[in-house]
């Protein structure tokens, strides 16, 4: 049990939770001064999401959709790529999963099943162009990957415009996706559990997405830790020299880190199309994908911190259109929470980075006044000979 509480994940896990509090503290003296009654406008906020049972499942549907992009992000930051392009695929897995959910004529189950594939084709694939970038011309894959996200943004909104939307339709969206050809409640049908069951698809849209993203979890965890695979890509990420001198193929492990993180981005496409707005709908992601950035610094880049992560920021947004609905405060207060939790975080685990750098140069500057000492006495030693 000491030992538990000594460990680095348990430190981890405390230093989180400090930033949160702290956060969450200012957050609160800020809206002493913006609100009149900041008492009920914070308590909607902190409480709000648990209060209903329609609230609750907007908390868990959001998580959802953040793990999975959390875990997108935390595989190319394993590897050191500074790649941001999940918005890009997760709009284009959607897509990809709404129109197989729409147009492809065969059953239920197979028909989900072929959604599911080509979402996670299509998010591996458009990763592909930046990784060839990347890999073979040393273009920077932040520009490229941001680049790429307007270009499938734009591609989406052609498509659905002028391929997908009704002419007569007052908005830009789809028609509904058929309840059959939808993610099912992740609450099996028992006769025990009927009632529940019932109540439970009444009120929320909480899938068997759960089950998809528990297991995403497993399989990237497994994959980093307990894959060659895993200790190429963490090599890649520690130092890429190194890497190549014992023998890794380092532009084909840039490639798979930033493919295979495509594959659960276009997941998340999945699950906003066929659990949460079950259509195509213009501008259904609304900048989503940014936020798995926040939920791999949060977790550190582990795959196991990434739900816990998620839970957390979900539960914030969530809390956020609570307060917003029943207060005098707006959602962006919980955006600044979010910036200091992150600056508190990212703050704490520079500060060894720093020290150690100052270290460095206090221990080369040593070095080299010695040296010049030691110089200038065999020079002396010299010139008395």
């Amino acid at each position: 049990m000491k030992s538990f509480f000594k460990s680095k994940g348990f430190r981890e896990f405390l230093r989180i939770v400090l930033a949160l509090v702290i956060g969450l503290t200012l957050g609160f003296i800020i809206t002493l001064f913006v609100s009149e009654d900041p008492i009920n406008a914070y308590k909607s906020l902190l409480l709000g999401p648990l209060t209903r049972l329609n609230r609750i499942g907007d908390w868990l549907e959001e998580s959802l959709t953040l793990i999975l992009l959390g875990l997108t992000i935390c595989i190319v930051f394993n590897a050191s790529q500074w790649y941001i392009g999940v918005e890009g695929q997760m709009i284009l897995g959607a897509l990809a999963s709404g129109c197989v959910a729409l147009y492809v004529p065969l059953p239920p189950f197979p028909r989900i099943l072929l959604a599911f594939l080509a979402a996670m084709i299509v998010g591996a694939l458009w990763g592909l162009i930046p990784a060839l970038l990347k890999a073979y011309y040393n273009a920077n894959e932040l520009v490229t990957s941001l680049m790429l996200n307007t270009v499938a943004l734009k591609l989406f909104e052609y498509v659905l415009k002028n391929f997908i939307m009704h002419e007569k339709s007052r908005s830009v969206s789809s028609d509904y996706i058929g309840k059959e050809f939808r993610l099912g409640t992740f609450i099996p049908d028992w006769p025990f559990l009927h009632n529940i069951r019932e109540l439970w698809m009444k009120q929320t849209n909480v899938t068997v997405m759960v089950y998809v993203v528990i297991a995403a979890v497993i399989v990237v965890y497994y994959l980093l830790y307990k894959t060659p695979f895993g200790y190429e890509l963490r090599t890649v990420g520690l130092n890429a020299k190194f890497a190549r001198y014992g023998g890794i193929n380092v532009n084909k492990t840039i490639i798979l880190s930033i493919m295979v993180s495509g594959i659960f981005a276009g997941l998340a496409g999945v699950h906003i199309t066929l659990a949460i707005h079950n259509r195509l709908i213009s501008n259904m992601t609304s900048g989503l994908g940014f936020e798995g950035i926040n939920i791999a610094i949060l977790a550190g880049n582990n795959p196991l911190g990434v739900p816990i992560a998620g839970l957390l920021y979900g539960y914030l947004r969530a809390g956020a259109d609570v307060m917003e609905r029943s207060s005098d405060v707006s959602r962006e207060l919980v955006y600044v929470i979010q910036a200091m939790v992150l600056l508190l975080v990212t703050a704490e685990r520079l500060l060894p980075v720093v020290k150690t750098r100052i270290a460095e140069h206090q221990e080369e500057t040593g070095n080299g006044s010695a040296g010049h000492v030691k110089q200038i006495e065999e020079k002396g030693d010299t010139h008395v000979n």
